[in-house]
């Protein structure tokens, strides 16, 4: 009875071992993923802001309705183009009343304002140096009075976006470090109440890698059930998050959220099979008087 019940209490323990390196790499698996998930919105929301730059082409006053719609459809067929919107003389002054508060053309006898397209910019074109390029080429045709954009607004938004992206490779590698650290650390510590029995098989003549495949299989599980718990708690908290902040809703990308799960799976299953075969080695290793 007693020799029973000591075996239900070890297996018990060992049971507990388990799922407590389950749910530590779990826990460091869905800290990754939320950083990446993090990352991943930066980057939406830094183009979504990219895509909200852009530049107002102001139009010779004598130029001629289909001449407009002419320029127009060739600004929207550019590559750099995004979206167009065309605003005359008189819905120019329209908005300058709403602008100012009060009626402004009382005090004039003629419409001062010109006709524009204001053009809304593809991210990977809103920045300086496109800008610059884009400003000359149409500076040249003779139906454009003005190309005008703000220049301090592009090069600040740069700036800021570099900065963050910067920042957040710096975090996200020094996480992966302090992860794989972490993780390395929970596996041997649940191989360590093994190192007996792996130095008994290797006594009666198991080769090494007999001996190291079943840990690198349950190692390779633990991975997989730790990636799915994350993976889990992430849509939980992406699902929450949505309650709250319902505009989420607007920069989510099913197939960049399904890569994110992917490479959580991937690095779940890497690092513990990694650390499993590692661990397991240390212990084949080892004298026999080191092990006390």
């Amino acid at each position: 009875m007693a020799k029973k019940g000591e075996q239900t209490f070890q297996k018990r323990r060992l049971r507990g071992s388990y799922i407590s390196v389950i749910l530590s790499v779990a826990l460091v698996l869905f800290t990754l993923g939320l950083l990446g998930l993090i990352m991943l919105y930066a980057q939406k929301l830094s183009n979504t802001v990219k895509e909200n730059i852009g530049f107002t082409i102001y139009l010779q006053d004598d130029v001629k309705e289909v001449d407009v719609v002419r320029l127009q459809k060739a600004i929207e067929l550019a590559p750099y183009s995004k979206s167009t919107v065309f605003i005359s003389k008189d819905e120019a002054v329209e908005i300058m009343k709403k602008d100012l508060g009060e009626d402004f053309m009382n005090y004039l006898d003629y419409n001062p304002l010109s006709a524009c397209i204001e053009v809304k910019l593809n991210a990977e074109y809103a920045h300086q140096d496109s800008l610059a390029g884009i400003k000359a080429q149409l500076q040249r045709s003779s139906k454009i009075k003005e190309v005008d954009y703000q220049e301090s607004l592009v090069s600040s938004v740069q700036k800021n976006i570099r900065k963050v992206g910067m920042v957040l490779l710096a975090f996200s590698a020094l996480l992966l470090v302090v992860a794989i650290a972490l993780i390395n650390n929970s596996i041997r510590l649940s191989i360590y109440s093994k190192r007996f029995l792996i130095k008994s098989m290797q006594l009666v003549g198991a080769t090494q890698s007999f001996i190291r495949k079943p840990f690198i299989i349950k190692g390779i599980f633990h991975g997989i059930y730790s990636a799915l718990i994350a993976i889990m708690l992430i849509m939980s908290l992406m699902y929450v998050s949505q309650q709250y902040l319902p505009d989420l809703i607007q920069i989510q990308d099913i197939e960049i959220l399904a890569y994110l799960f992917v490479i959580v799976l991937i690095l779940g299953v890497v690092i513990s099979w990694v650390s499993t075969s590692l661990a397991v080695r240390k212990f084949l290793r080892m004298r026999s008087d080191k092990m006390y």
